[in-house]
């Protein structure tokens, strides 16, 4: 059952039955940080992009029907994502942020009639990654009964 808290006392993030020692296995915990990488490593590619402004840049900001001139604070934006994502403290909510962003990134590229596979590859990558490394994530959407990984 739950305990009872005053209006004002913070409420715990993962759920009563959760002990501060979950634990992955060192193979999941790895396979998360390898799918991890991988989106990762293309919101990186990604924001290099944005900030060096090539021509490439500038054409697809104009076929998608952006300014040019929105690239590197679409660059910055994506970059600092994908930091927060990175840090394991603040993994989580680099998540959120980063879901938030390919989500504006589907929407663009539906606006336009084209495919969204690879936008929305990233984020179900990056959750995936982050679910199978971080165990207080288990508690919050049990896949199974138990942790992975025990």
């Amino acid at each position: 059952m739950f305990a009872m808290t005053t209006p004002n006392a913070p409420r715990p993030l993962i759920a009563p039955d959760a002990t501060p020692a979950m634990r992955v296995s060192r193979g999941l915990f790895l396979t998360g940080w390898v799918l991890s990488a991988v989106p990762s490593a293309l919101l990186i590619f990604s924001a290099a992009m944005k900030f060096a402004g090539t021509q490439q840049v500038v054409e697809g900001f104009e076929h998608l029907g952006w300014p040019a001139s929105r690239a590197t604070m679409l660059g910055v934006l994506e970059l600092t994502c994908t930091l927060l994502f990175l840090i394991p403290r603040t993994a989580v909510l680099g998540a959120i942020l980063i879901a938030g962003y390919m989500g504006g990134a589907i929407a663009t590229h539906l606006r336009m009639g084209e495919p969204v596979f690879v936008q929305a590859g990233v984020g179900v990558v990056m959750w995936l990654g982050l679910y199978l490394r971080e165990p207080r994530l288990h508690s919050l959407l049990p896949l199974r009964r138990g942790s992975l990984g025990s």
